[in-house]
């Protein structure tokens, strides 16, 4: 059964990605009603850039968390804006 991952890519600053991993350690897991199974988050402190990848078990999950993080709103503290999003199969996965 094929996964799926959803990719969006933010300008931020130090304050909004110090504010969004603040957000996601205080609340102990995805906010309600976001059925993934893995986040990562990458940042680019000099270059001001972040990237959000959402990791999901089926097609169905991805379409229902889309929903889900497209309702939110940015953390307060800092600028940031999203510049891309995109939904994608995960084709190949490997530890190394």
């Amino acid at each position: 059964m094929p996964k799926y991952a959803r990719v969006a890519t933010f300008e931020a600053d130090d304050a909004a990605i110090d504010a969004l991993l603040a957000e996601i350690s205080a609340g102990g897991g995805p906010p309600e009603g976001l059925p993934a199974k893995r986040l990562t988050v990458l940042a680019d402190r000099a270059a001001g850039t972040l990237v959000v990848s959402v990791r999901f078990d089926s097609e169905e999950d991805l379409h229902k968390g889309t929903e889900v993080l497209n309702a939110m709103s940015p953390p307060a503290g800092g600028n940031i804006r999203r510049v891309s999003v995109g939904a994608y199969e995960i084709v190949f996965d490997q530890e190394a």
